[in-house]
């Protein structure tokens, strides 16, 4: 069994729009506390917030793979899963 961390980016993504701890942080952060999305619209603000058309871009663009990194690390740290970065 592949670990999540060793996966291709786009295929973590994939398992984070389903996760319902990630639908949930998605929609706080469109402005939407208190709802919860559904898949497709946890996918949709995660090509958004990675500036992306699809998520196998994931996989080729340095930039989108940066950005979802980043938007990884801060879902991790919302969720407790991570200390909270220092800013």
């Amino acid at each position: 069994m592949t670990r999540f961390s060793q996966m291709p980016a786009a295929k973590q993504a994939g398992i984070l729009c389903n996760d319902p701890q990630f639908q949930k942080f998605a929609a706080i952060r469109s402005g939407l506390p208190g709802t919860q999305f559904c898949a497709s619209a946890a996918a949709q603000y995660l090509r958004e917030a990675c500036k992306i058309d699809s998520r196998r871009e994931l996989n080729t663009d340095a930039i989108a793979h940066s950005n979802f990194a980043a938007l990884r690390t801060t879902f991790d740290a919302w969720a407790g899963r991570i200390a909270a970065p220092n800013n």
